[in-house]
Order: structure tokens, then C-alpha cells, then sequence
């Protein structure tokens, strides 16, 4: 007799939703997941298949999701987790979590995948705020394998558990953060990197294609076979002290973003979104170049499953 599949509940079915639904779903559960917009739904079950697909599973395991329009329409008495997945702002997903609150049993994990705001200050005004978390993916959420489980100021250390089991199930890299702090974990990291590359723009040192090509083609190259203090070790800690005694004093510490991007964003030159940003982005490059991104990194995606 076939045991019954697992149950999740997906809230929001944009890229990042569907991606997330893809990931259950290739793990063998179903899927409950709610899109107010039914004119999304099509487009919303491609991106589905597709995932699923680079991710190595039969694409009719998509047969296993279920559309709703309404959140208090998903049977959440089967389910073992709720991911929140809608747009980033703070008063939707407060007004989202407030109401999941009444309406999912209180054993059930609440998860935000917010990757600007803290679910402390997500759930932290609802009555079962201390089974509520963050649940952090990155774009693309079904090929970059790594998740980041925050613990909120309310939130009970076992939710944090059961969730990150789910994740190491579902053969994610579950990365455990320990208190509820702007930005978690990586985007920390990743935004003294970026406030850094704005910043030697910002000073003429060099352009953008060459700040990318020197992440990429550098440094960058190293970090797919060892994060930054595994490789640091392995070259020498005290290489880095005395690299860091000089250099840090001539880093970027400004607690504002850098004068080019916000010229650039009140330029409307977004990037790909509306056609310009340090660069021209026609729709044929823009399809090129996402293509390409999407290729490399099922590239490294298959060299991390050889190493597991």
C-alpha cells in the first residue's frame, strides 16, 4: 500500500513561489498552493513542470498541485508546513499571517520566505507567534540549494528544528541562523560585498563589467569549492590578519546605499525589468543571458550532487 504524500501549503505563485512548490513536489509531497490571480495559474503550472524538470524529476509530479484562489480554502489539517511566499511588503504579509493564525492548526509551522523584514516583525503581533519562522530561498529557489531557517525572537528552537528536517529532506542545504538580525545570514555577507562593488564604481577604481568579471573569475570562482573561512584556512589565517590589517581601513563603511545606484534607480534603469541599467538590455540579451545564468548554475548544481 502506497503511504499518502506529505502536504505543504505554498502562499503566492509568483517566480519564488513556483519554485518552492517545485521543490516539494520533486520530493515526492503535494501541494496545496493559493494564487488570488486564476489568469496565473497556466503560466504559474508551466514554471512548475519546468522546475521540477531541472531538478531531475518527472515533470508530472506538477499532477500533484492544487490551485486555489483563497488561503481559507486550503485544507491545512493535512498539512505538515505553510510557506508564505507573496509580494515583499510588510503590512500584506502581516495582514497574510494574522489571518493564517486562526485558520491553521496551532502545530502546523508558519513560514515566511521575507527576505527584507524579520518574521518577528511579521507574526510577532499574532497569538501563535512562537511557531512562526523565516525560511529564506534564493533565486532561483529550486537551483540555488541553500535555505536559511531564522529563529525569531518569539520563535519556539523545535519549529526551527521540524522545519530545517523538512529542508535536509528535501535535499536542500539547510544554513540555521540563530536570531532574528536585518538581513539573516547571507544577504549580510552579500551586502558588504555589494556595498563595496558599488563602491569602487562610485570612485572611478573600475567599471561594472570588470568589478563582475573580478568576483567571477576571481575570488568568486573559489567559493563553489569552499566558503570564505574554509578557504581562508586552508591558505592561512594569518595571510588574512595582516591582508585585513591593510585593507579594512580603506573599505566602504557608509551606512547609506552608493550615490550610483540611487542615481541609477531614480533613472528608472533597473536592469532587465525596464531595459537599462549599467548596461543596455534588449530582450533578446536579456533571454540570452538568463539562459545562460539558469545553465551554469545547473552546472554547479550537478558538481555539489557529486560531491554529496
Amino acid at each position: 500500500m502506497t503511504a499518502p504524500r506529505r502536504h505543504a501549503v505554498v502562499i503566492g505563485m509568483g517566480l519564488m513561489g513556483c519554485d518552492i512548490a517545485a521543490i516539494f513536489l520533486a520530493g515526492g509531497w503535494r501541494v496545496t498552493a493559493v494564487e488570488p490571480n486564476a489568469a496565473h495559474w497556466p503560466q504559474a503550472t508551466a514554471r512548475v513542470r519546468s522546475s521540477i524538470g531541472q531538478l531531475d524529476a518527472n515533470p508530472d509530479e506538477a499532477a500533484h498541485l492544487a490551485l486555489l484562489t483563497a488561503p481559507e480554502a486550503a485544507d491545512y489539517a493535512a498539512a505538515e508546513i505553510v510557506v508564505e511566499a507573496i509580494p515583499e511588503k510588510l503590512a500584506l504579509k502581516q495582514a497574510l499571517f494574522a489571518q493564517l493564525d486562526t485558520l491553521v492548526p496551532a502545530h502546523v509551522p508558519l513560514v515566511s520566505n521575507a527576505s527584507g523584514y524579520r518574521i518577528t516583525d511579521i507574526a510577532g503581533h499574532i497569538t501563535t507567534r512562537n511557531r512562526c519562522a523565516n525560511l529564506h530561498f534564493f533565486l532561483p529557489a529550486h537551483l540555488v540549494p541553500g535555505v536559511e531557517v531564522v529563529q525569531g525572537e518569539y520563535t519556539d528552537p523545535v519549529v526551527c528544528d521540524a522545519v530545517a528536517a523538512i529542508m535536509d529532506g528535501l535535499g536542500r542545504k539547510t544554513i540555521r541562523v540563530a536570531r532574528d538580525v536585518p538581513g539573516f545570514l547571507a544577504n549580510r555577507i552579500q551586502h558588504a560585498l555589494m556595498r563595496e562593488a558599488f563602491s569602487v564604481i562610485d570612485q572611478g577604481l573600475a567599471s561594472a563589467e570588470d568589478v563582475d568579471k573580478a568576483v567571477r573569475y576571481c575570488f568568486g570562482f573559489r567559493y563553489l569549492a569552499a566558503g570564505p573561512i574554509t578557504q581562508k584556512e586552508l591558505a592561512g589565517l594569518e595571510t588574512q590578519l595582516e591582508a585585513g590589517r591593510t585593507i579594512y581601513p580603506s573599505l566602504c563603511n557608509s551606512p547609506d546605499p552608493s550615490p550610483t545606484l540611487v542615481r541609477l534607480v531614480a533613472e528608472n534603469r533597473l536592469g532587465p525589468k525596464t531595459g537599462r541599467g549599467f548596461r543596455d538590455w534588449p530582450a533578446d540579451v536579456t533571454a540570452k543571458e538568463r539562459a545562460r545564468y539558469e545553465r551554469a548554475l545547473l552546472a554547479a548544481v550537478r558538481i555539489l550532487r557529486e560531491e554529496d
